[in-house]
Order: C-alpha cells, then structure tokens, then sequence
C-alpha cells in the first residue's frame, strides 16, 4: 500500500495514458467503420479527376459540390509522432490521420452531389493543411483539414 502511494503520479499517469490510448483507438475505429460503411453506398458514384465533355443536349444541369473535414489527432499519437521523429521512420499516426480526413471529405463531397441529384462527378480536386501550427508556442501539428471539391453532373435521360 506504501508503495502505491509513493507512485500514486506515475500510476495516474499511467492510467491516464491507457485511457487515453484506449478512447483514442475506439474512436478512430469507429470512424473508420462509418466511412466505409457510406463508401459502400456510395461506391457507384463516379469520381474522376479528368475534365469531361459531353455530347450537347446530354447534360441537365452541373454544381460545383465540395466537402471538407478536419480531423484533430489525440495527445497518445502525438506523442507517438514526436518519439517517431526522434527516430526517424514513418509515422503512422499521421498518415491515419489524413487518410480518415480525405476519406471523409471526399464521402461528404459525394453526399452533397447524390443530394443535387447528380450521378458523377469531374474534375475533382483534393487539398490538405494542417490547422494549429500556430495555435501554440510548442507548434504542434494540432489538426489535419481535407477539402474535395468537383463539378457534379447531373444528366438527361437518353
């Protein structure tokens, strides 16, 4: 009993950071679920990055569409990151972080046009920055922003 009062801040400490890494872990995964889950209901829309053409009197109407997300990473990746840095190496913890950003953006980009009725999109564009570098004196990567943008295409009937 002495013995866990003396650690008592090395054993919060600890039990922070397992929770920490825990929730983190759970809500990344849970993310990742619900993106594929609307990938897959979205799978059949097109998205090219190419400019399209089209026969006169084929196209209804086209919008531009876009969609953007801004993923904030936890203070356990962070650490990881910094530790990978020391190191040298990839770090992983980033590139989930963009993945899941881009991922999101692109589906809210797809929903934005299925709802204007359109049944592709062209000319699609993707773009990333990291939000916070200057949030704090430290300038840590605080979060990542993916925005995608197109023209959706909505088309007449044959």
């Amino acid at each position: 009993m002495e013995v866990i009062l003396q650690n008592f801040d090395l054993i919060l400490f600890l039990l922070l950071l397992v929770v920490g890494y825990s929730a983190g872990t759970l809500a990344e995964k849970r993310h990742y679920k619900s993106i594929q889950k609307r990938e897959k209901e979205l799978i059949k829309m097109a998205v090219v990055t190419a400019e399209g053409s089209f026969p006169d009197g084929r196209v209804r109407s086209a919008a531009l569409v876009s969609g953007n997300a801004v993923i904030s990473i936890d203070y356990f990746k962070r650490l990881l990151a910094i530790l990978r840095n020391i190191f040298g190496g990839r770090v992983k913890s980033y590139e989930s972080l963009v993945d899941r950003a881009r991922r999101e953006a692109i589906l809210r980009m797809k929903e934005q046009a299925k709802k204007s009725g359109a049944g592709m999109i062209i000319n699609m564009r993707l773009e990333t920055s990291a939000i916070g570098n200057n949030a704090n004196q430290k300038k840590q990567l605080g979060s990542v922003e993916a925005i995608a943008y197109g023209t959706a295409i909505v088309m007449n009937p044959k």
